[in-house]
């Protein structure tokens, strides 16, 4: 009997601190720049990201996340040319599934390794040189006519499809107070006989 409520209050005091340390609850947010990699290479130009996150702490190690990203990446002035646009941007929104590995959570520098899958949303949009016309006003000119170069949207064109992610990262600060972290991830969507290949490195801060 006597070790039954011996091993009842060494679990209690250990889940006590594990709560204590731990926080159940972990979010995320990030920013930084986005590099095709692979055949995608030949096709989009290194652009922008912005990355959030937010999951459950399942030990001081091991944690799950579901992440979102907006990924923002040139097309290829080569592309451009051939296709006969004046200039193209494609743009990926992710949200994805990830556990992740803490390598050294007690560490004020962990190492983490995180990867995964879900739902990617890729959108190319193609665009021509023209111009806007426009009315303005001056105080002694009074109303007049006046002409802006602009950028028009000739050709958009968007599809869902699956994807994975895979990567690693390492982070810097208090323990469990939150740290700022700097992590490169790979993804690729899988666009039926071709990929879409890069890889978004991201700042940003952890709780």
């Amino acid at each position: 009997m006597k070790n039954i409520v011996w091993c009842g209050i060494l679990m209690g005091v250990t889940g006590t601190l594990f709560a204590q340390e731990t926080p159940r609850f972990s979010v995320s947010a990030g920013a930084g720049f986005s590099t095709p990699v692979g055949r995608t290479a030949n096709k989009l130009d290194t652009g922008w990201n912005v990355r959030g996150g937010a999951g459950v702490n399942l030990s001081s190690h091991v944690g799950v996340m579901v992440d979102v990203g907006y990924d923002s990446l040139g097309i290829a002035s080569p592309v451009l040319n051939n296709l006969g646009f004046g200039g193209g941007t494609l743009s990926i929104f992710s949200a994805t599934l990830n556990p992740i590995v803490h390598l050294l959570p007690r560490s004020s520098t962990d190492i983490y390794l995180t990867g995964g899958g879900g739902y990617f949303r890729q959108r190319q949009d193609f665009t021509q040189p023209g111009v806007a016309n426009g009315v303005g006003f001056d105080p002694f000119f009074g109303f007049y006519p006046f002409a802006t170069p602009v950028n028009v949207l000739v050709s958009s064109y968007s599809v869902n499809k699956p994807g994975i992610d895979a990567g690693a990262g390492i982070s810097f600060g208090r323990k469990w107070g939150g740290k700022f972290f700097a992590e490169a991830r790979y993804n690729r969507i899988f666009m039926g006989n071709r990929h879409t290949d890069y890889i978004p490195v991201s700042f940003g801060f952890r709780r």
